[in-house]
């Protein structure tokens, strides 16, 4: 008999098609397709079902991913759609942004010499073609418990707590200061990326679920946070991180210096408003940029810079490429668009009299630190100056806490992120016991995914706290009842 060849050596790792770089840098649509019929099936038919699943272990929300990779393989797809949404509310959107090369698809166990199974374009492409055919949560046996919950900020983190809670019969209103709900998945990160109307398509989903949004309002301008808890029996605050770290470089205040999120969120909103709006720091066209940092940000603003008609694209990162924070498939997706990379350098000072010029930099060497990290370490001698017209600052962001939390009896620490999980407090519970927080206000700058399983599991604490209030209160009316007879 002839011995069957694994399906994992049959049929090698492929992913969906990519628009062709000559075609994709002159638009903002997302450059990665859908995979062909029965593609797909194939693709999850590789999984080998290892019975101890690295990637499930190494998503950040765990994932069912073993699971779900045999429905979608048996064609199973509302099955695997519904299973998708168990531990991630925002399935879609993690399947085109997460790092899978950092977290499931790097830890597959055939990503060893066979390459990984394909779990975040199935992942995306599943619940896009669940959408299409018809697919919703069903909600229908969920009844309301007649709580109500304050949900500050329309990102990752508090889409997911909304998703959650409204599963749970808890009345959901999410407020939040920009005109359209995803926070950065709408403002930050690009359309070729994240193409928004999958954002939109979201927003559909969780009204039709029972979620109220409030858009355009923001909490302490607007509403206060007292009259946020006045009216609803918790609040969930998700406000993410907005404050760059500053290149602190002589220069960094002349014209042409942009920092990054400013940028991004400026592009974004020509985009949605279909570019009928200019702004002056979007004019790249004909430009030398130079971005500084190795985050996912400095790849966003890298590659947006390509598509605004930059003449020349540079990367400046003051370690090497394999200590880079970001993807490695967006660091490929630049370098294939035309951005030039220049690691380890470091820089000095930003060139210019009226506006920005250049920028000096220095070569750097990785020594190790007392932690064991590679830190750099500036080869004097070795200083260079690279000619720019811009500069743009990607060196992350940090947390922005609103006014009122000092008032609302919320604790930050030192770097301005939110307090929570202390003793005897549930998880994500602030030290304010009504108030519940997640995302980066708490972590500091991070993944998506991991705002998106703050919420989630904020949302189970919420929940939870419900549930010992009301086994309390019956508590004691039962005590009083008896007491009265």
């Amino acid at each position: 008999m002839k011995e069957k060849i694994p399906t994992f050596i049959e049929i090698p790792r492929v992913s969906p098609r990519e628009v062709p770089v000559a075609v994709r840098v002159l638009g903002w649509g997302e450059i990665y397709g859908q995979f062909d019929a029965g593609q797909g099936e194939e693709q999850a038919a590789r999984c080998i079902d290892c019975g101890n699943p690295y990637c499930e272990s190494k998503c950040p929300v765990h994932n069912y991913i073993p699971n779900w990779l045999k429905l979608v393989k048996e064609g199973r797809v509302f099955e695997a759609a519904t299973l998708m949404h168990e531990t991630n509310p925002l399935p879609e959107i993690c399947g085109r942004v997460c790092p899978q090369d950092r977290l499931c698809e790097g830890d597959c166990t055939l990503n060893d010499g066979f390459g990984a199974v394909t779990i975040g374009s199935i992942e995306k492409d599943i619940v896009d073609l669940a959408f299409r055919q018809g697919w919703r949560p069903d909600l229908s046996k969920v009844k309301s418990t007649g709580r109500r919950v304050a949900i500050v900020g329309a990102g990752p983190a508090g889409l997911s707590a909304a998703d959650r809670l409204a599963r749970a019969g808890v009345a959901a209103t999410v407020f939040d200061r920009y005109e359209e709900i995803g926070g950065l998945l709408t403002f930050g990160i690009p359309p070729f990326k994240l193409d928004k109307d999958i954002v939109r398509l979201r927003r559909r989903v969780l009204e039709a679920m029972g979620v109220e949004f409030r858009l355009g309002v923001e909490v302490g301008r607007d509403i206060g946070f007292d009259a946020l808890l006045d009216r609803h029996d918790a609040v969930f605050v998700g406000t993410g991180a907005y404050r760059e770290v500053a290149a602190d470089l002589p220069g960094d205040s002349l014209p042409g210096v942009l920092p990054a999120l400013p940028f991004l969120i400026a592009n974004a909103r020509r985009l949605l408003a279909d570019g009928a709006t200019a702004d002056p720091q979007l004019d790249l066209r004909g430009k030398r940029v130079v971005v500084l940092g190795g985050g996912d940000t400095g790849m966003d603003c890298n590659r947006t810079a390509i598509r605004l008609g930059a003449a020349s694209v540079t990367c400046v990162y003051r370690r090497d490429e394999a200590n880079m924070p970001g993807s490695r498939r967006e660091v490929k997706n630049a370098r294939e668009e035309g951005v030039r990379f220049l690691f380890n350098r470091q820089p000095l000072t930003i060139l210019g009299e009226r506006r920005v010029n250049g920028l000096l930099v220095i070569e750097t060497r990785l020594v190790a630190d007392r932690n064991g990290r590679a830190r750099p370490e500036a080869i004097a001698g070795s200083e260079e100056t690279l000619p720019a017209d811009a500069i743009i600052v990607a060196f992350g962001f940090r947390p922005s806490p609103p006014d009122w939390c000092a008032s609302a009896g919320i604790e930050l620490d030192e770097s301005g992120r939110v307090v929570v999980g202390r003793a005897g407090r549930l998880p994500f519970q602030t030290t304010n016991p009504r108030v519940f927080a997640g995302g980066d206000n708490v972590r500091g700058a991070d993944l998506v995914v991991r705002a998106v399983h703050d919420g989630r599991e904020a949302a189970a604490s919420i929940i939870k706290g419900f549930a010992a209030a009301t086994i309390v209160a019956q508590r004691v009316q039962a005590e009083a009842e008896a007491a009265a007879s």
